[in-house]
């Protein structure tokens, strides 16, 4: 089991919420990403294609518009397959707006995982509503949102992350848990960060935050950044507090 799939079965101990789940990488508190060695230059090295990632992404949203909750249970990663059923799944879409229509606008493939933006068109709104879907390597869904609305945990993440990325290493560190700060000073925070950045070409823009998991001991959220190379997903780690905890970067940097 890689280290996306035993953070994910951790961080699942909360049924589904507002959003489905999921999670990738090498968390950055530990000594081995301040060690890291050089990576390939190539990029992304997920080994989903984009013709299986748009496969995957218009099951599960036929499955959305028909409110089967069946197929979405048998799309979702194994993690949160093992932490929720059928049934619960079933109730989230019987609450649902109805989706008449929907089409995929663009398939970003990352280092471990692939976002997919669609729009849809929900009969209880005026035009397309957008939606992000986050598939891993076997193109089973880790996590999804409808874009509109941020969560107090996902404005955090946000926050955390447009610090790091302006380089307001203090302000970042300011969101982190207190045991957490004494792990990593300020220049701690600036060396990991300018070696993603050097990595993956360097930060275009922080485009949005998904609620992974929320309510229990270990909440998860995932920020998708598009970089120079490769849009990819930076999961950040909170306690019950909203304290971050531990932040998750690909595996392929270490």
């Amino acid at each position: 089991m890689n280290t996306a799939a035993r953070l994910l079965a951790v961080a699942m101990s909360a049924p589904l919420g507002a959003v489905l789940p999921g999670a990738t990488g090498v968390a950055l508190g530990t000594p081995a990403l301040a060690q890291a060695q050089a990576v390939p230059t190539a990029a992304p090295s997920t080994s989903l294609t984009a013709t299986q990632a748009n496969e995957a992404a218009r099951t599960l949203m036929e499955a959305i518009k028909e409110k089967d909750g069946a197929t979405i249970y048998n799309g979702l990663s194994d993690p949160l397959r093992n932490s929720t059923s059928i049934q619960a799944v079933q109730q989230r879409m019987d609450s649902n707006p109805r989706v008449s229509s929907y089409r995929i606008s663009e398939i970003s493939r990352g280092m471990d995982d692939t976002t997919v933006e669609a729009f849809a068109v929900v009969e209880t709104r005026k035009g397309e509503v957008p939606l992000l879907l986050v598939l891993d390597d076997s193109g089973k869904l880790v996590a999804w949102k409808w874009v509109g609305t941020t969560l107090p945990i996902e404005e955090t993440a946000l926050k955390f992350v447009n610090d790091l990325n302006a380089g307001r290493w203090i302000a970042a560190r300011y969101y982190l848990d207190l045991e957490f700060q004494q792990e990593l000073t300020p220049q701690d925070l600036k060396r990991k960060w300018t070696k993603l950045e050097r990595t993956l070409g360097g930060v275009k823009r922080v485009k949005s935050a998904l609620v992974a998991s929320q309510g229990g001991e270990q909440q998860l959220v995932l920020v998708t950044i598009e970089f120079g190379k490769v849009t990819d997903n930076l999961f950040v780690i909170f306690n019950r507090e909203g304290r971050i905890i531990n932040v998750d970067f690909s595996a392929d940097l270490v």
